[in-house]
Parts: structure tokens; C-alpha cells; sequence
């Protein structure tokens, strides 16, 4: 059994602990959990610095990603952000890890020029701005919307998602407002509705009842107002709604009620408005508009199509359609213009007015290719009809079921379209539809006697609330238990199917379900700051981000439409010119037509069967569900550029402390090599270790209680002038005695003499993987505790399936030699890089890049964070700290290494998907446009009429979409489903 522990490094961090990474056994498995991130934490935090460079030389968004992954994979980079328009860089890092001098010199490296501009940025000058958008139809209309974004002063990115019809745009607060955002996109000719102004204060609207003239207004703006917390409040006449921006840690939304309720002495009612479903609401206004379009437009279409390609047939009804009102001009042809006329200006109103819009800013879309197409037909027709009304010769033939049909199927081809992009994002409508909608608050007196309980809308809840969670029922919020016991399934949030305990002082999480016994809880996290949100927000930021993968369509669509359109004009001048040179039999050309006719309708199939759509929809769709897939699999994804990124993942570094190990230390067994009692010696040692935070402190001060186990919280006796010495241990004077608690290094140094008897203890304890702690008292070596970190479940089963996957597996760690290459061998691992240090792992990574691999790195410590910045993927373990997961490009909710195989395949999965779109996308448009051209014609007689050739460009994007759709069919490799899990319980 000893096989299956693994050693803690016995080497104190900054912080002055034992291991080099700080684990708290409280701490909630989702990122950014309850803030008890250590002093070392804290102070990489405040030491975050940002530099702004002028980088010049960019021509392209090559060069820009070119840019941005150098400099990303510096250790200490957190972010970094180029714009190629404004030739600038901006880059967030940790000073101690890098500096300014380093960041331009590898921007210069890279082949540009890069010089420092001093200018004065902090953390508040960065708000996130989220705008719906409405009216985009490819990607063209994106990258248009994207460039006037990015040409505003003070924008530091945006990125605008075609799929989810989202802007994302990352600004200046003291240099613009949102509503200049709104008006650039709006300038575009598109509409802007605004989502979300700032990520860092929350934000609620309540529905105010009651008559409302301006003072009363004033009046509930005034109070609210006073309150402190509240820092921006906008009225809505039409809605009657307040939109209050406020700080959660000073007030919340209860208290707003309860205001607005007194400033009104009862005579105003305040409620949640329900605005939670904005985006859905704008989703579904979406889908009936294209549905009633369709509707009207078959109501029209139909008898159109009928006359041309039914009644013709019919003898009846065919003498009365060709009966003549004036020369040549027949009833058909009267009634068929009559119909097609309010199919091509009023329901087709849509493509005019985006194909305005898109060549009023130099730029061509699908609109202009259907605009085009349908005008050339409609407008033919109608100088057809207009010259047989006015000559008693002229035989007419008008193509105005081409326009009428080819509108049609369109507008039908958009409506499932849409209904199907909406499922592309189910997984995040799943997640917020996991809070319940109410929650009993108690009110308790100073002796938490219960006064009373209340049920109210669980979006009321504020910090520092109690909330009685009965058995069944969902936690309403993140917060920790203060009375009762139960198992809580979090296999919502974390995907960890196995309920976990709760009792007095455990965290839980909002939105997971508690099984059997009833709990009170003390609310900590509300609104926006929950994990739920959080989790929330990230995956709508990954469905936001674009892959690399989408500069290939990006590129595409600003060349598409312009040559469909010069193609078209030069099929229907071939085909013309060559029936008017006798260029082919006249035996070729339709009895109903003539040359030109015939050349039109080649003409205007080229126009209408190329689909820049289905191009712009093949990435984005496909992240959208991976990364929705992967959340639900416990697997935040953030963005398309991980997703893509992980897919060629050739090497995966692996840090020790929990990410192979469980990461929480225990003790098992205790040498002593004096004559003094247990109980005796772990009271020394625990009086001087209660003083640290550290998890080995921790672990070492919980074994001593169980030599008082007749106390429920032991008072231990008081430790004086306790020191702590980075990277060795801690010191302190109790009962008069001096103790030393810590590794070899602080016993030499303290000049304490090791014996061999503890030498060859070090050196069993090395062997069995695990970290012998010597505990000298007034400079004699007293004892020994063996500490060991257990081996997570199914480590060994994981390496081995990665390297069936092509992937070799490493470990860098900062412990011993002895402990590293023991856990290695545990788990089958060849290389072993051990007693390195946080810029020693980044470099590491950075030696396995250089030799051409595509490097993974996962870890869960703030020591990680660099080489998770290095990594071309940064994989950070669920439980680690907020820097780790900050760091990383993917975050492992359930901290099982079976997700950095999901992560792997699933990418993989993803990106054989998008490919497959790509395929379909590139060949239905290189096979389609010859076809509609007349390329097999002459051969086959074979013809593609218009109203087809749009039927068939409409079922190309829907096919894009569905087949992305597929992905939520993913199911892990079975390699996992024969994996056994085998729980480990630690005594």
C-alpha cells in the first residue's frame, strides 16, 4: 500500500509553508471560489502591472497572432492583446516573473518594431461591453462591424461572433461610453442592443408598479441613490424599469425593494423584471419574424409557381392565363407580376436593406448576391411583360416565379437556419436555468434563534444572507453550511457524479441539489460574483472568441462576394455571345426562351447558389457546441484558439502536488528518536505550526488532535516569536523550548546535527514516496513525521491512455529527486524534471516547444502559473488557485486527469468537424457555381434553374449548422469507460 502514496515536497514557498502549493481543503471546485487565496497569492495579484507598446510593421492578423503568442509564452504573461489597426499591444504580467525591457525585445525578436508608450493604464480604465447585434448574415458583416469597432479610440479589442450574434468589446471607460459602441454599430447598419456595459459591478432591473410621472421618479431615484453601493441608476418610461448598477458586498437587490416600496409610502411595488431571458426573448422575436416572412411569402409564391410550372399544363386554365389583355400582354402574366411584386419589396425587403448597409461601408454579402440575383429576374420580367403590352409581335417570357421562389426558399432556409444556431447554445440556456427561482430566507437574533422564515425570489438574495436548503431542494446560492448535515450533488457544476458530504463550515455551490438532510447556509457569493455566473460567463466568452481557424473564412469573404459577382456577369456574357456568334446548336435554347433569356437564367444561378454563409458559419458553430459539450462535461474551454490549440497536443507536462496527487497531505507515521511521549511531542509541534496556513501545518496540527480527542476545538499552548523560513520551515518558542519544525536544510543551518539512524529514515521515507519533516527541540533532532499526498485515481490508467493517444507525458515538480521519480515510475512516466522552480517549469516548456512539440501543461499552484502561460495549452485543475485558472486556457472542473483526455478528444472531435463544414462549405461551392454556370450542358442538357439554385444555396447553411449540431452527440473515449475509478479514503 505504501506504493500507492506519493511524497509533498518539503520546500516552503514565500509564504512561508511547507509545499509549493498552497491547497485549502475548504476551497470550492469552480473557478474564482470563496477568497482565501494565500499572502502569496495576494501580492502576485496586486503586483499585476500592464505595458503598452507600439508595435510596428503589422500588416495582417497573421502578424498580429504571431505577436500575441510570442509574447504569451514569456512566463508571467497573463494576457496580451495587439491590435493590428492601431499598431498597439497591451500586456497584463507579473513583474516578478518578467519585465517590460524582456516583452519588447521579443516583439522585436519576432521581427517588428516595438517601443514602450508611457501611458498611465490601471485596472478600472478596462470595462466589457456585450451587444447583441441584429441583421448579420455572413461573415462579412462581422469583419465590417469588427473593423469600425476596433477604429474607435479607446477600444482595445472587440471581437463579434456571427453565430451568436454577439459583439464583445473591451474598452476604456474614461475615453468613451458604450453608447458610442452602440452608435458605431449602428452606423454600420445594423441594430445594437445593448447586453452588459461593465463585467465588475453587478447589475439588476426591477419592474416598478404604480403611476409614475417624473417626480415620483425623481423621488425613488433620490432614495435609491443614498443608499451606499449604488453606483448607477437608469430609468426606462417605456418598460418601467430600473436598471441599477450597485457593489454586492454593501447592498443588493432586497434592500432596492424594500426602498422603492417605503419612498412611496406603499403605494409603488418593485419585482425582478425578467430580463434574464433578453437575448432568448430577441432569439425567438427572431424566429417568428423569418417564419411570418416565409408565410407571407409562400401565401404569394405558390400561386406564382403554380401558373408557371402547373396550370400551363392544364388546358382550361392554361387558354385563360394566355388569354391577352392589351397585344401581347396575357392574364398570366398580369396576375404573376401582381403576386411576385409584394414577395420581392416587402418580404424581401430584408435583403435590399442589408445589401444597402453592407455596400454603403464598402463591403459585399449574402444580401447583395440575393439582391442582385432577384432584381435581374424581377426587373427582366417586367421589361418583358412591358414591351409585349406594347407590341402586337413580341412573344414574352417573364422569370417573376425565378424571384418570387428564390425569396421563398431563402427566407425558409433562414428560418432553420436560426432555429438551428439557437441550439448551438443550449448549453449555457441549461446552466442558467439551474438556479431555482425561489429561496426561504431565515431570520435568525443575535443567539440565531429562529425569528422567521420567508420564501422570496431567489435573485433577492444577498451577501451574508442564511438560506434553509431543504432535502430536494437546490442550493440557491454559493455559501458555506452553519447548521446540518447532508450529501449535495454537484454534478451540475463540477460534473462530479458522487454527492458530496456537507456539514458546519463546508462550502456549497449555487444550483446544485442537496439529497437528504436539511441545511442552513450562509450566502457568500450573489448575482454576478456566483460560481454559476461565472462559469456563465466564461463559456459565452469562449463561444465569443474566434479559432484561428476562422481567419481562413475571414480571409475568403472579403474576395467571395465581389468574384461570384464578376463570375456571374461573365457566365451570362459567354452564354449570350455565344448564342448571338452561333456559338452552339439553336436546338439548345428552350422553345419558351430565347439566347438572352437563357444566358440570364445561367447568369443568375451563379449569382444566387454561392453561399458565403455556410463558410462564415463552419467555425463558430462548431466552438460553439464543443465548448458547450465540454462545459457540460466539467471542461471550460475558453475560447475557439484553445480549442483549436489542444487538438495538436503532441507532449503534456504534468506539475506533482495536486494535479497527479489528491493534493491534500497526511500523515503516516511518526518516528521519534528520543524518549518522549506522542501526545507531548505533536503538542510542541503542533502549538508551532497552528500559526501556519500552509496544508502540511494543517495536515500535521489536524493528526495531533487525535492525540485530544476529548476536546472538540484544543487550545494549543502559545507559540512565541514564531518565524517562518521560505523554503525551509517554521521556528517558534513554546513552553520555553525551542522548536524547529522543517526540511534538512533548516536543521543544518540551525546547526542541528542529523544522525545516521534519521539519515536512513530520510532516506527509507524517499524510497516509499514519501517527505520526511524533522522536528528538532532546542537543537536536538526529536522526531520524524512522514507525510505523504496520495495518488489520484486512475493517474497510472490516464498516462497510459495518453500514450496510446501519441501524447508523452512528463513531470515537473518542485519536489525531491526521490519523491519525483518515485511518483514518475507510480505512474508510468519516463522523464522527470524535479526541485524546479516556477520560471524552471516555464523554461522547461519552452525547451519541449523549441524542439517542435505541441506542449500541454496542467497544473493547479500559483508556481504554475507561468509555465501555464508558456504552454501552447495551459490545462489548470479545478480546485487550484485563481492565478492558475486565470493563466489557463482550459480549466478542469473536476479536477480528474480523465479530463485532459476529454479535453484532448473533444478538441480533436471538434476540429475533424470543422473540417468536415469546411469541406462541405468549399466543395458545394467549387461543384455548385460550375453546374449552375451551364458547365455540364452542353453534354447532358442538364440545367440548373434559379429558384433550385437558392434552394439549394439556403440548404448548405442549415447543412453547415446541423452537421455542427452533431457534436452534441459527443461521448467520451471508451477508453475512460473502462477506466476504474477507485475511491481512495484517507483515515
Amino acid at each position: 500500500m505504501a506504493a500507492k502514496f506519493l511524497s509533498l515536497a518539503c520546500i516552503r514557498n514565500e509564504s512561508g509553508g511547507l509545499s509549493p502549493k498552497p491547497h485549502y481543503p475548504s476551497m470550492p471546485k469552480y473557478p474564482k471560489g470563496i477568497n482565501v487565496a494565500s499572502d502569496q497569492e495576494k501580492s502576485m495579484q496586486e503586483s499585476e502591472a500592464k505595458a503598452l507598446f507600439s508595435v510596428i510593421g503589422m500588416s495582417c492578423s497573421a502578424c498580429a497572432g504571431s505577436v500575441e503568442k510570442a509574447v504569451k509564452r514569456l512566463p508571467g504573461i497573463k494576457e496580451a492583446v495587439v491590435d493590428v489597426l492601431n499598431n498597439r499591444a497591451l500586456v497584463m504580467f507579473h513583474p516578478a516573473f518578467v519585465n517590460e525591457e524582456t516583452i519588447r525585445e521579443t516583439i522585436e525578436d519576432v521581427g517588428f518594431e516595438a517601443t514602450v508608450i508611457k501611458e498611465e493604464i490601471n485596472e478600472r480604465s478596462n470595462q466589457v461591453c456585450r451587444i447583441h447585434i441584429k441583421g448579420m448574415t455572413c461573415s462579412s458583416c462581422s469583419t465590417t462591424i469588427e473593423s469600425a469597432l476596433h477604429s474607435i479610440r479607446g477600444v482595445r479589442k472587440a471581437q463579434v461572433a456571427l453565430a451568436t450574434e454577439e459583439a464583445e468589446v473591451h474598452y476604456d471607460p474614461n475615453i468613451l461610453s458604450y453608447t458610442k459602441l452602440l452608435e458605431a454599430v449602428e452606423d454600420t447598419g445594423f441594430e445594437a442592443i445593448l447586453i452588459s456595459s461593465g463585467e465588475h459591478s453587478s447589475k439588476i432591473q426591477l419592474q416598478v408598479d404604480g403611476v409614475l410621472d417624473e417626480n415620483s421618479v425623481r423621488i425613488i431615484e433620490n432614495s435609491l441613490q443614498a443608499l451606499p453601493g449604488v453606483q448607477e441608476i437608469d430609468f426606462n418610461p417605456e418598460l418601467k424599469t430600473l436598471a441599477i448598477s450597485y457593489k454586492p458586498d454593501v447592498t443588493g437587490p432586497r434592500t432596492f425593494v424594500n426602498v422603492i416600496k417605503s419612498a412611496g409610502s406603499g403605494c409603488f411595488k418593485a419585482t425582478i423584471f425578467p430580463g434574464g431571458g433578453e437575448r432568448e426573448a430577441h432569439r425567438q422575436e427572431e424566429i417568428k419574424q423569418y417564419y411570418r416572412s416565409f408565410l407571407w411569402s409562400l401565401i404569394f409564391t405558390i400561386p406564382v409557381f403554380l401558373m408557371s410550372m402547373v396550370f400551363m399544363y392544364i388546358p382550361g386554365i392554361k387558354h385563360v392565363l394566355d388569354s391577352k389583355v392589351v397585344n401581347m400582354l396575357s392574364i398570366g402574366e398580369i396576375l404573376r407580376w401582381l403576386l411576385s411584386t409584394p414577395v420581392q419589396f416587402i418580404t424581401g425587403r430584408r435583403f435590399y436593406t442589408g445589401a444597402y448597409k453592407a455596400l454603403r461601408n464598402g463591403s459585399a454579402n449574402m444580401d447583395v448576391l440575393i439582391a442582385l440575383g432577384t432584381n435581374a429576374a424581377y426587373f427582366y420580367s417586367v421589361y418583358s411583360v412591358l414591351r409585349a403590352a406594347t407590341s402586337p409581335h413580341f412573344q414574352s417570357t417573364d422569370f417573376f416565379e425565378t424571384s418570387a421562389m428564390l425569396i421563398s426558399f431563402i427566407l425558409l432556409g433562414k428560418y432553420l437556419e436560426v432555429l438551428a444556431k439557437g441550439k448551438t447554445s443550449e448549453a449555457i440556456a441549461k446552466l442558467m436555468n439551474l438556479a431555482p427561482e425561489t429561496a426561504t430566507l431565515l431570520t435568525l437574533d443575535s443567539k440565531e434563534n429562529l425569528i422567521s422564515e420567508e420564501e422570496i425570489d431567489s435573485r433577492l438574495i444577498q451577501k451574508n444572507d442564511i438560506i434553509k436548503i431543504i432535502p430536494g431542494a437546490k442550493v440557491a446560492c454559493d455559501g458555506f453550511v452553519i447548521w446540518g448535515q447532508s450529501h449535495v450533488n454537484e454534478s451540475m457544476i463540477t460534473g462530479e457524479s458522487r454527492p458530496v458530504a456537507k456539514r458546519k463550515g463546508d462550502m456549497v455551490i449555487g444550483g446544485t441539489v442537496n439529497e437528504n438532510g436539511l441545511l442552513h447556509v450562509k450566502a457568500t457569493r450573489v448575482g454576478s460574483e456566483s460560481a454559476l455566473s461565472q462559469i456563465v460567463r466564461l463559456v459565452e466568452s469562449a463561444q465569443m472568441a474566434k479559432a484561428p481557424a476562422q481567419k481562413f473564412a475571414d480571409r475568403i469573404s472579403k474576395f467571395f462576394v465581389p468574384l461570384v459577382i464578376i463570375f456571374s456577369f461573365v457566365t451570362w456574357l459567354t452564354w449570350f455571345l455565344a448564342g448571338k456568334l452561333n456559338g452552339y446548336p439553336k436546338s439548345w435554347i428552350p422553345s419558351s426562351m430565347d439566347s438572352f433569356q437563357l444566358a440570364l437564367q445561367f447568369g443568375i444561378s451563379v449569382m444566387v447558389i454561392a453561399c458565403p454563409c455556410a463558410l462564415g458559419l463552419a467555425t463558430p458553430t462548431a466552438v460553439m457546441v464543443g465548448t458547450g459539450v465540454g462545459a457540460s462535461l466539467g471542461v471550460l474551454i475558453k475560447g475557439g484558439q484553445a480549442l483549436e490549440r489542444t487538438h495538436k497536443v503532441n507532449c503534456i507536462v504534468f506539475d506533482k502536488t495536486g494535479t497527479l496527487t489528491i493534493g491534500k497531505p497526511v500523515i503516516v507515521s511518526t518516528r521519534l528518536l528520543k524518549d518522549m511521549r506522542p501526545r507531548e511531542f505533536y503538542e510542541l509541534v503542533a502549538a508551532a505550526e497552528v500559526n501556519s496556513e500552509h496544508p502540511l501545518a494543517k495536515a500535521i496540527v489536524e493528526y495531533a488532535k487525535k492525540f485530544r480527542r476529548e476536546e472538540e476545538n484544543p487550545v494549543w499552548p502559545e507559540a512565541q516569536n514564531f518565524e517562518s523560513i521560505t523554503g525551509q520551515g517554521v521556528r517558534a518558542v513554546v513552553q520555553n523550548k525551542e522548536v524547529l519544525v522543517g526540511n534538512e536544510r533548516l536543521m543544518l543551518e540551525r546547526n542541528v546535527a542529523i544522525s545516521i539512524d534519521a539519515e536512513e529514515i530520510l532516506a527509507e521515507t524517499e524510497a516509499l514516496a514519501q517527505t520526511g519533516i524533522l522536528v528538532a527541540i532546542d537543537k536536538e533532532l526529536i522526531g520524524i513525521i512522514c507525510i505523504s499526498d496520495p495518488l489520484k485515481p486512475g493517474a497510472g490508467e490516464v498516462i497510459s491512455i495518453l500514450k496510446s493517444m501519441k501524447v508523452k507525458s512528463i513531470v515537473v515538480t518542485g519536489d525531491n529527486w526521490g519523491t519525483a521519480k518515485s511518483i514518475a515510475k507510480e505512474v508510468g512516466i519516463d522523464t522527470v524534471i524535479a526541485e524546479a522552480k516556477p520560471e524552471h517549469k516555464a523554461e522547461k516548456v519552452k525547451e519541449l516547444q523549441a524542439e517542435g512539440n505541441i506542449v500541454a501543461m496542467v497544473g493547479d499552484g500559483i508556481n504554475d502559473s507561468p509555465a501555464l502561460v508558456a504552454a501552447d495549452v495551459g490545462m489548470a485543475i479545478g480546485a487550484g488557485t485563481d492565478i492558475a485558472i486565470e493563466a489557463a486556457d482550459i480549466v478542469l472542473m473536476k479536477s480528474n486527469l480523465e479530463d485532459v483526455i476529454n479535453a484532448i478528444d473533444l478538441s480533436r472531435t471538434t476540429f475533424l468537424r470543422i473540417r468536415l463544414n469546411y469541406v462541405w462549405a468549399l466543395g458545394y461551392n467549387i461543384l455548385g457555381i460550375p453546374i449552375a454556370a451551364g458547365a455540364l450542358f452542353p453534354s447532358t442538357g442538364f440545367r440548373l434553374p434559379p429558384w433550385i439554385a437558392g434552394a439549394a444555396m439556403a440548404a448548405s447553411s442549415v447543412s453547415v449548422v446541423c452537421c455542427s449540431l452533431l457534436l452534441k452527440n459527443y461521448r467520451r473515449p471508451k477508453k475512460l469507460d473502462a477506466l476504474e475509478i477507485r475511491e481512495i479514503t484517507v483515515e
